[in-house]
């Protein structure tokens, strides 16, 4: 009998197992994983995941045991079913009713939510009450919707865990979770992207036969329901194996990997959303080695030239105020670019300025989002593990470079051409003092073309003219950071701008229709008035992609910079490695900027820079610097990689490969490893303690 009551969830957790076994091989396959795997290799893999699946499959099961459990036709004779039925409806008309109740209490959509649960609730139970003859048949309807949701939900997530895996090459994180806030744009993003109709009519295709098979193999099982005794054992079970599968996952979730491929592919994506979404931000104290904090403080700052956290940036030139315009380029990697040996010709313009401009050609962004490159440019602060400060409640009041220009007299403003509310940049740049213009600020007519993700760059590029017209009208100089949208999935652009089509969605029509509007946007510019008194900064937010067999793969965080003004800034090309956070303390250095410094990114020209990068993930916060990539990771992991030149007939300085094997212990250089702490435990202790304020 016990073995009857329980078909369902074999049924479902067979086909929950074969799903993730052909998402487990199509992950081995996708061109995006990059690693070499041998059999004993991938024998491991397909171990650990069958494990780690069972475990999963048996932890969201609990909507499934609670139906069967409360399986029951005694509640609907009297008078229990006229009791149960009068609560039922006592409950609904206090939640409609009652203004101050208990859900309402709770704010937000609790209280909507509540009612229509128990309406519907109230209409079930009225059926099965009042119409004992159909009672079996009603119950097989709800008993077939049941598992229809839950093979609806396996096959959905396997197809979303496929899509991400293909852009992110891992399996869902901190990115899946913000998917999941920012519906809007996510899914128009989505509707942009891909054959929508297609794809899910496939989706509900399968769930809808899978789920006939499943129904006819154990609809039998309705028609003699488990008694109390069965009940009782049929809870115990799912209990014991709960507990069983929590402390299982507790193990596996820490089997180690040999790359980052082989722990993604082995690994289930529920654990991991589950940690994503519960981990907004990881306090470093409890999760990452640590020195002694005064120690720490005085082997970060004592690479500048005063060491103490608030500097004075003192220049012994006459300070030039001129206009400054930052661009950051959604999404754009170094090796799209010619002069990193790219062969496509998809930035024309941007190698023919390149060229023209003070070019960091060993540059490196500090993650893998937007945000953090928003955050680079803004705070010119290491990344910290979590979610990016842009994104965190105390995000305002912060020593930006925003403040800095507003302290010499300057309009600051951000530009975006989407909604600036996406990833809470409206909330954080208008909180440190920015002027925001995005697209609520555009009226029809100025919108040519617009996806999800806001309107078309060229679009944005003559807004931005505009602004900075009406700007330099006011006789103040300004300082614009604009962020562009269009090399981002769904790539789509008006057509007839470039010779990809707009509607092809490609990553290289992005790329190449972006290069498109910063051309158009350096014409109209030529034009103003305040061109020559202007410097242009462009720098890409991150690369195109972050995957790699190890934590972080070096070449996934190179981005091209450029520093560009015409008869001020001379051409000449920057090699020493560098960070994104270096990139605005370098320019205040060139326009001879005095002012109390709370940046911990350098001036590359000060005679105390040393040549070094930060780069990070959620978790894993790196060091680049003297040949070597030193990573610090979550529980107190700490490994170090040899680093070493690949040459390039472009560019010369290219350093992009290293030993996928991380040193030995006894190997590594213990004393980056101590800077790479330093720096990292420094800057997390200061956002702690709100000392990184204006």
């Amino acid at each position: 009998m016990f073995i009857q009551k329980t078909k369902p969830f074999l049924y479902l957790g067979s086909f929950y197992l074969i799903v993730s076994l052909l998402l487990r091989t199509v992950f081995l396959l996708d061109p995006i994983t990059t690693a070499h795997f041998g059999v004993l290799e991938i024998l491991k893999i397909f171990a650990v995941g069958f494990i780690n699946d069972c475990f999963v499959f048996i932890l969201v099961c609990p909507f499934l045991a609670l139906y069967f459990l409360f399986l029951s036709d005694s509640k609907y004779r009297k008078p229990y079913g006229q009791a149960i039925l009068g609560l039922l409806a006592v409950l609904f008309l206090y939640i409609l009713l009652i203004p101050n109740n208990i859900f309402k209490q709770y704010g937000g959509s609790i209280a909507e939510i509540a009612l229509i649960f128990i309406g519907l609730k109230i209409l079930f139970f009225g059926l099965m009450f009042l119409l004992p003859e159909r009672r079996v048949k009603i119950r097989n309807i709800f008993y077939f919707i049941t598992i229809f949701l839950y093979v609806l939900l396996i096959v959905f997530n396997t197809v979303s865990e496929y899509f991400f895996y293909s852009e992110f090459g891992l399996r869902y994180n901190f990115i899946a979770v913000d998917y999941l806030i920012y519906t809007n744009e996510v899914i128009g993003n989505i509707m942009e992207s891909y054959p929508v109709v297609p794809l899910f009519l496939a989706i509900f295709t399968v769930a809808g036969s899978v789920t006939i098979f499943i129904y006819k193999k154990t609809k039998a099982e309705l028609l003699t329901l488990p008694d109390l005794k069965q009940k009782l054992i049929l809870l115990g079970s799912f209990l014991v194996l709960t507990g069983i599968s929590l402390l299982g996952l507790h193990f596996t979730t820490k089997i180690t990997a040999c790359n980052v491929f082989e722990e993604e592919i082995q690994a289930n994506g529920l654990p991991k959303f589950y940690w994503a979404f519960t981990h907004n931000e990881l306090d470093y104290f409890q999760f990452y080695p640590k020195i002694n904090q005064q120690r720490a403080e005085r082997i970060f700052l004592s690479q500048f030239s005063e060491p103490v956290l608030k500097r004075n940036i003192i220049s012994g030139q006459p300070e030039l105020k001129k206009n400054v315009v930052l661009i950051s380029i959604e999404s754009l990697s170094a090796d799209f670019m010619e002069h990193y040996g790219n062969t496509q010709k998809l930035t024309p313009f941007l190698d023919s300025l390149a060229d023209r401009s003070l070019m960091f050609t060993n540059l490196y962004a500090t993650g893998n989002r937007t945000v953090r490159g928003l955050e680079a440019l803004t705070l010119c602060i290491p990344p910290t593990a979590g979610e990016s400060i842009i994104k965190r409640e105390n995000d305002k009041n912060k020593f930006t470079t925003g403040s800095v220009f507003s302290a010499k007299g300057y309009d600051v403003k951000f530009l975006y051409g989407g909604y600036s509310y996406f990833d809470n940049m409206q909330d954080f740049f208008a909180g440190n003092g920015y002027g925001i213009v995005d697209r609520n600020n555009f009226k029809p007519e100025e919108i040519t073309f617009a996806n999800v993700w806001g309107v078309a760059d060229e679009d944005m590029a003559k807004k931005a003219i505009q602004t900075m017209n009406q700007e330099s009208r006011s006789g103040k100089p300004f300082f614009n950071h604009w962020m562009t949208v269009s090399n981002h999935r769904p790539f789509t652009y008006p057509n007839g701008r470039i010779d990809i089509p707009g509607d092809a969605k490609s990553r290289e029509g992005g790329v190449k229709y972006t290069d498109y509007a910063l051309r158009m946007f350096f014409k109209m510019a030529e034009k103003q008035e305040w061109y020559k008194n202007t410097v242009f900064v462009i720098i890409a937010d991150h690369c195109a992609s972050s995957a790699g067999d190890v934590e972080l793969p070096v070449e996934k965080y190179r981005i091209p910079a450029m520093i560009f003004s015409d008869g001020f800034i001379q051409p000449q090309k920057f090699t020493e490695t560098m960070s994104q956070i270096d990139v605005m303390p370098t320019l205040f250095g060139l326009l001879n900027f005095s002012y109390q410094s709370e940046f911990l990114g350098q001036d590359v020209f000060s005679k105390e820079f040393r040549p070094k990068a930060y780069i990070a993930t959620y978790e894993d916060l790196g060091l680049i610097k003297d040949n070597h990539l030193t990573v610090i990771s979550p529980v107190r992991k700490v490994k170090q990689y040899a680093l070493f030149q690949q040459k390039n007939k472009l560019d010369p300085a290219f350093t992009l490969y290293f030993d996928e094997k991380p040193l030995k212990n006894t190997a590594r250089n213990e004393k980056l490893v101590e800077e790479t702490i330093s720096a990292y435990q420094s800057t997390s202790f200061w956002l702690k303690k709100n000392k990184l304020n204006r």
